[in-house]
C-alpha cells in the first residue's frame, strides 16, 4: 500500500518481537473539553465532573475527570502504540488512587510482566502518573498480541464539537445580573408556553409580569400546567385586541418597560403598539434574532426573519441599523453586518445584491453607522473565513459576521429556523426600533428560548431608561 509522504504511520509490534519487561508510555494533559467530551460520549454526567458548585462540596473540593477517562488513556496506548493494531483486549483490572484534575499531565506506562506463546497473550503493569510523582491509577491488562506486522497511516481522531446549551444560557444570563426586573405586559397570556415561559421570567428576577387577558382562562390555564402566578399582576381584559390596546397604552404611559407576546397573532400586538405615536421612534420596527451556533463562534443575529416581509432599501437601513444599535447593547462594540444574497457579486438579475452594494455605500456616507457593513456576501462566506479565502474576497467581515441581514422575511425565516432544527442553534429574539423591546415568542419556543427573550427585553428596557428617561414619554 502506497502512502503519502507526509502521512504519519503507525507501526505494531508482533508477538515474538515483545519481551518481558519491555514498555511504552503515552502522555496526556487533562482539558475541560476532555471531561466534556468524555461525559458526550459516554453519558455520564455526574456532577462532580460537570458542575464546579456541586464539585467544590464534594471530597475532592473541584472537578475531577471521570475515572475511566484515564483508563482509556491504557487502552489508547495499547491499540496505537505498543502492541498496536491487532491487539485485543481480554481483561482490564484497575485501582484509581487518586483524582485528576483539569491541567494535570498524565504519564501513562504499560510494561510487559508475562507472555503466554500458546495464545500469544501478554500480561502488563499499568500505570498513570500525574505531574508531581503521584500514582492516580494502577493496574493489570491482558490482551492477545497481534502475530502480523502492519505498517498503517494514523487514522486522525473524529473531532468533537462541544457545544452546552445550559452554559450558553447561562452565560447570557449572567449579562442580567446586576439589572432590576422592569415591568412587563404580556400578552393575551391564554396557552401554557406563553404563561409559563413569562412566569419562568419573572422567576429568573427578569421581569415583573402583568398578565393582559381574560382573567378566568388565564387562572385556568395556570391551575391546569400547575404554573404559580404568585407576583403576578393581572389586568382582566375579554380577547387578545383588547389586551393589546391595554398594553401598548401602559407602555405608551410609562407603566410597563417592555411587552410580551402571549397567544395572539404577531400583526395585532404590532398595529396596537403603532397606534401610539410616543411609542415610535421615527425608525421602522424589526425583529432581530440571536443565535448561539454549535459550530460558530460568537452569537449571531439574524435580521429582519419575522416583521418586515419585503423590505425597501429605505426600510432595510432602519433593519440593519436597529440590529446594529442592539448588537451594542448585547456588548458588540462594533458589529460587523453580512449583507446576505446568493452571490457575492453585485447582478442587475438579483435585486438583494444591488440593496446590498447600496446598503454599503449608504454606510460610507454616513448614513448608517456604529457597524462594519459589506454585501453582497453569500451564506458560507459570511460565516467562514475558509470559503471567502477559496473566492478570494478580502473583507473585514467575512467570516466573522455578528449579524447576518437577509433580502427578506422567508429567506430569513428559513435561515434561522434551519440553524434551530439542523444545526442544533438555541435561539432568541426582540422586536426593536419601538419606545419599548417586544418579546415576541412563538408556540414551538422551548421555555429556556422564552426566557432568553425576556433577558434580550431587559437589555434593551435598560439601555432605554439610560438614552430615553421614562419622564419624558
Amino acid at each position: 500500500m502506497n502512502h503519502a509522504p507526509d502521512q504519519e504511520l503507525i507501526e505494531n509490534y508482533v508477538f515474538d518481537e515483545i519481551s518481558i519487561g519491555q514498555s511504552a508510555r503515552l502522555l496526556r494533559v487533562l482539558k475541560l473539553e476532555d471531561i466534556r467530551a468524555f461525559a458526550a460520549v459516554s453519558g455520564d454526567t455526574n456532577p462532580a465532573h460537570m458542575d464546579p458548585e456541586y464539585a467544590n462540596d464534594t471530597l475532592f473540593h473541584g472537578v475531577i475527570a471521570h475515572g475511566m477517562w484515564s483508563g482509556a488513556l491504557i487502552s489508547a496506548l495499547l491499540g496505537t502504540q505498543f502492541p498496536g493494531p491487532g491487539t485485543i483486549y481480554q481483561d482490564q483490572a484497575l485501582h484509581f488512587a487518586k483524582p485528576v484534575r483539569v491541567g494535570d499531565t498524565l504519564t501513562v506506562t504499560v510494561t510487559v510482566t508475562s507472555k503466554n506463546a500458546d495464545n500469544h497473550s501478554l500480561e502488563l503493569d499499568c500505570q498513570v502518573i500525574n505531574q508531581k510523582g503521584t500514582c492516580v491509577l494502577s493496574g493489570t491488562a491482558r490482551v492477545l498480541a497481534p502475530t502480523i506486522k502492519v505498517r498503517l497511516p494514523r487514522v486522525a481522531a473524529p473531532q468533537i464539537q462541544l457545544y452546552d446549551p445550559q452554559v450558553r444560557f447561562k452565560h447570557l444570563l449572567a449579562m442580567g445580573d446586576k439589572l432590576e426586573a422592569v415591568r412587563c405586559a404580556v400578552v393575551h397570556p391564554c396557552d401554557e408556553g406563553s404563561l409559563s415561559g413569562a412566569m419562568d421570567s419573572a422567576r429568573y428576577g427578569l421581569i415583573v409580569p402583568v398578565l393582559i387577558g381574560p382573567e378566568v382562562r388565564i387562572r385556568h390555564v395556570a391551575e391546569e400546567a400547575g404554573i404559580d402566578l404568585t407576583g403576578a399582576e393581572i389586568i382582566n381584559q375579554p380577547h387578545s385586541h383588547a389586551a393589546a390596546e391595554t398594553a401598548a397604552e401602559l407602555a405608551a404611559t410609562g407603566n410597563v418597560e417592555m411587552l410580551m407576546k402571549g397567544s395572539l397573532h404577531t400583526d395585532e400586538l404590532i398595529q396596537a403598539v403603532l397606534s401610539k405615536a410616543v411609542l415610535r421612534t421615527g425608525r421602522r420596527m424589526s425583529h432581530v434574532f440571536r443565535f448561539d451556533v454549535p459550530l460558530y463562534h460568537k452569537p449571531l443575529l439574524i435580521t429582519d426573519a419575522a416583521l418586515n416581509i419585503r423590505p425597501t432599501l429605505q426600510e432595510k437601513v432602519d433593519i440593519i441599523q436597529n440590529a446594529i444599535d442592539f448588537a451594542r447593547v448585547m456588548g458588540v462594540a462594533t458589529p460587523k453586518v453580512a449583507i446576505l444574497s446568493a452571490v457575492e457579486t453585485v447582478n442587475p438579475n438579483i435585486p438583494s445584491t444591488i440593496d446590498a452594494a447600496a446598503l454599503c455605500k449608504m454606510a460610507d456616507r454616513g448614513q448608517i453607522t456604529g457597524g462594519v457593513l459589506d454585501g453582497p456576501l453569500a451564506f458560507d462566506n459570511a460565516i467562514s473565513m475558509h470559503a471567502a479565502q477559496i473566492k478570494h474576497i478580502t473583507s473585514p467581515v467575512a467570516g466573522h459576521a455578528d449579524i447576518l441581514a437577509v433580502p427578506d422575511l422567508e429567506s430569513g425565516n428559513m435561515l434561522a429556523k434551519q440553524l434551530e432544527y439542523l444545526a442544533g442553534a438555541s435561539g432568541s429574539g426582540l422586536v426593536v426600533g419601538a419606545r419599548v423591546p417586544i418579546a415576541l415568542t412563538s408556540r414551538a419556543e422551548a421555555p429556556a428560548n422564552r426566557v432568553a427573550s425576556a433577558l434580550l427585553g431587559l437589555l434593551a428596557a435598560h439601555n432605554a431608561r439610560r438614552s430615553q428617561p421614562r419622564a419624558a414619554w
